[in-house]
């Protein structure tokens, strides 16, 4: 009996089996490792399609004088929970956005809230809010804010983009 208790006959198996487990772990360890680089270079890619846009609509703002930055007063939806509780707005939505009925067609850059198609074939919500805001120099500036976020509620943000503009902007 001592004997084949001291055998090592069924050692290889017990070896071989450890091994596959140690192994098993190592490739499930890899496996999670691709998924999470996936997801992190699909949100890095969003976010870089989502500052293009950004931008862009900030250049828009940028070839406009003072007076014909605005947005469409028609178009700005104050039922809209996700614009109307933006930080942009300091807690309301009042006489805090600069509008006019002026914009007529609603041009890319009076539209407050419209939904894009960006180069990654994703779509995009950009809402634009445009504030008045008084530094301690005392000459009203207006303050542009443009928001990029998912297409579906609720509405990550992927970038944030602001600009001042005074009296001296364009003639």
């Amino acid at each position: 009996m001592l004997t084949r208790l001291r055998g090592e006959k069924g050692f290889g198996l017990l070896e071989l089996l450890m091994a596959m487990t140690m192994l098993s772990i190592g490739i499930l360890a890899l496996v999670s490792a691709f998924n999470s680089g996936t997801i992190a270079l699909e949100r890095a890619g969003r976010t870089a399609t989502a500052s293009a846009l950004a931008d862009a609509q900030m250049e828009r703002y940028r070839a406009l004088t003072y007076g014909a930055i605005q947005l469409d007063a028609n178009a700005v939806n104050a039922t809209d929970t996700t614009y109307r509780n933006d930080s942009a707005l300091g807690g309301s939505l009042g006489n805090d956005v600069t509008t006019s009925t002026g914009c007529s067609g609603v041009p890319p850059e009076c539209n407050p809230s419209r939904t894009l198609t960006g180069a990654d074939r994703h779509n995009y919500r950009l809402d634009t809010y445009v504030t008045l805001t008084t530094p301690p120099t005392g000459r009203q500036e207006k303050l542009v804010t443009v928001v990029v976020r998912g297409s579906a509620s609720p509405y990550a943000t992927y970038a944030r983009e602001q600009s001042t503009f005074d009296l001296s902007t364009g003639s």
